[in-house]
């Protein structure tokens, strides 16, 4: 029922840039809070950025300055805009929603490589 399609990694160089997205079923964008994870090889999946269903945007420290959450109601997406990436950044990352009706619920993935 709740469907979450993630989009727009790839390889880049350092110092380079990416936006990824998230297109998510029905009203999931609008109405709830979401956010991003990452996961590089052999370490835990860490908390990236997160908007709430106000507006409202939170960032880890590591990427504060250089991530940018968003989104965009009437397309039912969630963006993540990638800035000054470091080889650091490389990891796969997971969109998602949590809300009071259930959740998280996990998008698929997508692979970010920053080569140096």
């Amino acid at each position: 029922q709740v469907q979450l399609v993630e989009s727009g990694g790839g390889l880049v160089q350092a110092g380079g840039s990416l936006r990824l997205s998230c297109v998510a079923s029905g009203n999931i964008v609008s109405n709830n809070d979401m956010g991003w994870y990452r996961q590089a090889p052999g370490q835990q999946r860490e908390h990236v950025a997160d908007i709430t269903r106000g507006g409202t945007t939170n960032y880890a420290f590591p990427v504060k300055g250089r991530f940018t959450i968003s989104r965009d109601n009437a397309k039912n997406t969630m963006y993540l805009q990638l800035n000054s990436l470091k080889p650091e950044d490389t990891a796969v990352y997971y969109c998602y929603v949590l809300g009071t009706w259930g959740g998280p619920y996990w998008g698929q993935g997508t692979q970010v490589t920053v080569s140096s």
